[in-house]
């Protein structure tokens, strides 16, 4: 892998101190890398180009983030990948630079099925070079430039995007990190801001991470001091969560909600799982919510619905609003409406005040 020290004219260093520029720009991945693609362009012409990072949540997929390539080949790649002796070199030398000819022998290249299956599809690949971004976790990305028959890549080019490479893995790192944190605080902030509702989050070990204001009051309100834990925790809402500790644990479905039942009100706790942080651990964030004891569904109408709709009505009987709802049967705030109107019709009610009224009117 060596090669002569990398030698840039007045021109090109101007260029890479502008490219340097632009990756710090942004914490927009695909904004950040657009750009910069059209600086490296610039330093390394090149026929076609892709760069794409993995998508944790998607085994094996890929989001191409930069694409001057052929429709077909992104459109084909699920096929063509199984093929792709680039990709088999790079993933074993990750923050590498290779050329084709440090991947396949210039006489073996026509002969490999990616270059076959590339000419099928009207790209003439050639020359290549390539390097994993290894950024560490259980992601990473790929940036692979292309050129045709009389342009090979040179040792200069290889050593310029060797020098690169360390600040492109560092963006790739920070604007992912990045948007995991945001996805993680709207989720958050949404939980935070749910109607009626009170959160605590923990950590996979039962750590608590946060909690809103008047968490505290509702667990001492339903949770004698014997019942709770260190930290003021309730035992019985951190043992579901203890179950689920270890890799494969945080790949379980949640666990399911729990009930405490009370003379005027009821308790219900509801598991939330919340996006993995930076280093991949999965927290939990548990909603508490009082529901008053509501109006019992009127046994004429258990007989005019379907069971799903049943449910729905006695849960609106019971104060509950179509988010609590749909969290309860595991189903969108579509499905909810959508039962709801069935019933209204069923029913000949216009809204949710009726329903109840006439409810009231049945006992």
């Amino acid at each position: 892998m060596g090669g002569p020290s990398l030698q840039l004219d007045a021109h090109e260093q101007g260029l890479v101190l502008e490219l340097v520029e632009t990756l710090g720009s942004s914490l927009n991945l695909s904004e950040v890398l657009d750009g910069a693609y059209g600086l490296l362009a610039r330093l390394l012409p090149t026929d076609c180009a892709a760069m794409c990072v993995s998508q944790p949540e998607l085994p094996g997929g890929y989001d191409w983030v930069v694409t001057r390539m052929p429709e077909a080949f992104v459109t084909h790649y699920g096929e063509l990948s199984a093929v792709d002796f680039v990709r088999e070199a790079v993933v074993h030398q990750p923050n590498v630079v290779l050329r084709d000819s440090e991947m396949v022998t210039p006489r073996a290249l026509e002969r490999t099925a990616l270059y076959q299956r590339c000419h099928e599809i009207g790209f003439p690949m050639r020359h290549v070079m390539s390097v994993l971004l290894d950024v560490r976790g259980d992601w990473h990305g790929g940036l692979t430039l292309y050129r045709e028959r009389q342009r090979p890549f040179s040792d200069n080019d290889r050593a310029l995007l060797q020098r690169l490479t360390p600040m492109l893995v560092s963006t790739v790192r920070n604007c992912r990190l990045l948007g995991q944190q945001s996805r993680r605080a709207a989720l958050l902030d949404t939980l935070f801001h749910h109607q009626g509702a009170e959160c605590v989050v923990l950590a996979p070990s039962g750590r608590e991470v946060m909690r809103t204001a008047h968490a505290t009051a509702l667990l001492e309100q339903w949770f004698s001091p014997l019942e709770r834990g260190p930290g003021g925790l309730p035992l019985a809402l951190l043992a579901p969560l203890a179950r689920l500790s270890g890799a494969r644990g945080l790949e379980a479905p949640p666990p399911d909600a729990w009930l405490r039942e009370g003379p005027m009100r009821d308790l219900r706790v509801t598991y939330v799982p919340l996006p993995p942080d930076g280093a991949g651990r999965r927290e939990w964030a548990l909603l508490l919510r009082e529901t008053p004891h509501g109006t019992p569904l009127p046994e004429a109408w258990r007989e005019r619905l379907t069971p799903r709709e049943a449910e729905v009505v006695s849960a609106v009987l019971r104060g509950w609003d179509n988010q609590l709802i749909a969290d309860d049967l595991k189903c969108s705030l579509g499905t909810v409406k959508k039962h709801l109107q069935h019933v209204f019709d069923k029913l000949g009610v216009s809204s949710r005040a009726a329903l109840l009224h006439h409810a009231a009117r049945k006992q």
